[in-house]
């Protein structure tokens, strides 16, 4: 919605400039909407109504028409509008009255009626409308508009099924035949929400696509001529995370990568060019200067003096910056600086791998070790969880960690780790959230753990406890429910605990549509009476993010299932508000009760 309404915006602003800085004349025809349906104008007195079917139920949209170059065609869209789903908030205690007061928000959750978009293009001169089929794209999550064609002999746009398992490139010609360009398909999911790349290069009709399926994020590159694939640009074990730059007088492109170097954690950050044809690829941030290999670790960069060099910082968890001047062309160092090293800087966290629940996998994690740490004692394990599939959560550059050392304090070991499910690995390795959140990677953090403590005799594995917010909080309570042998204590605030009480776009991209009964077996609520060990409940009242009501249908069935807990109701506050300083020292007294004293 937001990028929609800044689409509009900036349709008004070029209109209103055009206005301003230019003759009349020279902006006509202008297309717009009038009474629900399309109009163009040829100057002040002739204007003329385009379309017929428009109704204030579907009407044509003002920020979606697009005229083609030669002004004889215009691609509108018209749409029928998303499910008005509401829900309703309490302001128990506002500072100018006494009474409560109630905001109702709009939240589309699972399920919900979604915008329905409908590309139409018109013939100026007739006023007709070219009809097309839309069977290509019957049922939409979302359409975006890529554009015309130099030559106007076809409007193109991006059609997203509902479900996220189809992703077209879709062209609409003028003579009403509808072809596709890209198809995009998927057994589980296309990630859309974080791995969409479609840019056009419009000297040479050619696009850049991003797809997983070779089984890595990679990007592709098509002809929009043909509508054929030309060829795979990046290729291997290792994946796109962004797109840098684009040279298209070289041919050439940027990327952040992911994995690309063997034998380092898959999560560090390098730059990788490659020419568009797949040939010539090269990293540039990895690499030694004749007496050592500079680029272990996480990097960022920046090109200086006119694209020849590159500065090159990396660091790691337990390593501070280095700096590093390099060739841009060949990555060659020039120059090395260091940030000196303190005393403490491998002291306080280490970092670890090892294999997960399929015994080859590579999971990855940093133990964050509490003040004063005596290698003779035994302490207990504190998991910082959030298993929220879009993203991924340990820290890999150099930092002082100040919040994780705040939850290790003096007593505890603090662990962060992403198993299986989070992003920027493979699609097998996502994969394995689809339809299934309650999985969360519990299998690969606790064997992560035991393979850690077989080393370390100071993990207490007998007292392992856990916390997050948010999709973190749907995660610290399931482990309670699935893994209660294994885990605590568990403290969550804000928590999803049920999906389909959450909102609409995060969760139909890893649970699937239509809602199935993969919803209720992930349910926290569904399955309240499997709960194991010490559970913390704090929910926010004024969460916008995170439908309360979500906790308070945990807490119900907790109530019905005769479980014991702790519930803090958070009057006033807003989502993860139950990490401030109040809900901070109710969780910390929760599990100083339950692992230390207890």
């Amino acid at each position: 919605m937001l990028a929609r309404l800044a689409l509009l915006a900036s349709v008004l602003l070029v209109r209103v400039f055009a206005a301003v800085g230019t003759k009349r004349q020279d902006w006509y025809p202008y297309v717009y909407v009038q009474d629900s349906n399309l109009w163009v104008a040829y100057s002040d007195s002739d204007k003329k109504q385009l379309s017929t079917t428009g109704t204030p139920e579907s009407p044509f949209d003002s920020g979606y028409i697009f005229l083609s170059p030669d002004k004889l065609h215009v691609a509108a869209w018209q749409y029928t509008p998303a499910q008005e789903h509401t829900i309703t908030l309490i302001e128990s205690s506002p500072a100018d009255r006494l009474e409560p007061r109630y905001d109702t928000i709009y939240y589309p959750k699972p399920g919900d009626a979604v915008r329905i978009d409908r590309p139409r293009i018109f013939q100026l001169a007739t006023r007709n409308e070219i009809p097309t089929n839309n069977t290509l794209f019957l049922n939409p999550y979302e359409i975006k508009n890529i554009g015309w064609s130099p030559t106007s002999s076809e409007y193109r746009f991006v059609y997203h099924a509902r479900g996220h398992q189809r992703l077209r490139v879709l062209g609409m010609g003028v003579n009403g035949v509808i072809r596709t360009l890209v198809d995009e398909r998927s057994d589980t999911f296309i990630n859309y929400r974080n791995k969409y790349y479609c840019e056009v290069l419009q000297d040479t009709q050619e696009l850049i696509w991003a797809s997983e399926r070779d089984g890595w994020n990679h990007l592709y590159l098509y002809d929009l001529i043909n509508g054929t694939l030309k060829n795979q640009i990046t290729k291997g074990n290792w994946l796109v995370r962004k797109v840098e730059r684009i040279d298209t007088a070289t041919r050439r492109i940027w990327v952040t990568a992911f994995g690309i170097i063997p034998n380092q954690d898959p999560y560090y950050a390098h730059l990788h060019r490659v020419n568009l044809e797949g040939t010539g690829g090269k990293t540039l941030t990895y690499g030694g200067n004749g007496t050592e290999t500079l680029g272990d670790g996480d990097h960022t960069w920046a090109f200086t003096d006119n694209d020849t060099r590159l500065t090159d910082i990396w660091s790691r968890v337990d390593q501070p910056e280095t700096e590093v001047v390099r060739d841009a062309e060949t990555g060659t160092v020039l120059f090395v600086k260091r940030t000196p090293v303190p005393t403490n800087a491998a002291s306080f966290v280490e970092m670890f791998s090892a294999p997960g629940r399929d015994g080859t996998t590579m999971i990855y994690g940093i133990i964050v070790k509490p003040a004063n740490f005596d290698p003779a004692k035994k302490y207990p394990i504190l998991e910082d969880i959030y298993a929220g599939p879009h993203e991924f959560g340990t820290p890999k550059s150099y930092s002082e960690l100040d919040y994780f050392r705040g939850w290790a304090g003096t007593d505890y070991l603090l662990v962060k780790v992403d198993g299986m499910g989070t992003n920027w690995r493979s699609k097998a390795f996502h994969d394995a959230c689809w339809k299934n959140l309650k999985d969360a990677g519990f299998p690969d953090r606790i064997a992560w753990m035991k393979a850690a403590a077989a080393t370390r005799p100071w993990m207490d594995l007998s007292r392992v406890g856990i916390f997050g917010g948010s999709a973190g909080g749907q995660n610290a309570v399931a482990a309670l429910l699935w893994h209660g042998d294994f885990y605590k204590a568990a403290a969550a605030d804000s928590g999803n605990h049920d999906n389909r009480m959450d909102n609409l776009p995060w969760n139909e991209q890893w649970m699937g549509w239509p809602v199935q009964k993969a919803y209720e077996d992930s349910s926290n609520v569904v399955h309240a009476g499997r709960l194991q060990g010490k559970l913390y409940l704090s929910v926010p009242m004024l969460d916008r993010v995170v439908d309360p009501s979500a906790t308070y249908q945990l807490v119900h069935a907790l109530n019905q299932a005769g479980k014991d807990y702790e519930f803090v109701l958070l009057p006033m506050a807003k989502h993860s508000d139950g990490f401030g300083a109040y809900g901070r020292g109710r969780m910390e007294a929760f599990f100083r009760k339950h692992l230390l004293e207890g």
